[in-house]
């Protein structure tokens, strides 16, 4: 499994980039999104949540954890109401490195 800063880095360029099947590619088949109040589970359900998320930049600001349970704070803005703003993710990965479940909070 890649270290944790390369693959925080590695989900800042497929969020922030074109391809979404990229971003897809991140998450386990089966993993959970929990994101201002909202809980989607699947990729299907994943791939809706993402398509109506709208474009942002991201300032990765820290990264700490292990390969299997890291979190990242970074300042997200964009054309949104409140940018820019400071989210938290915190990853959960397989064996894999596949993401089995993300959070999101301020």
């Amino acid at each position: 499994m890649q270290d944790i800063r390369a693959f925080v880095e590695e989900y800042v360029a497929a969020a922030t980039g074109p391809d979404r099947e990229r971003y897809l590619g991140l998450f386990r088949d089966d993993a959970a999104v929990h994101d201002d109040g909202r809980s989607l589970r699947g990729l299907a359900q994943v791939r809706r949540w993402r398509e109506e998320t709208p474009n942002v930049d991201y300032d990765l600001l820290e990264v700490t954890g292990t390969p299997a349970a890291c979190r990242a704070v970074a300042q997200i803005s964009g054309d949104f109401p409140g940018s820019p703003v400071t989210l938290r993710f915190a990853f959960e990965r397989d064996a894999r490195g596949k993401i089995t479940v993300l959070t999101i909070t301020p």
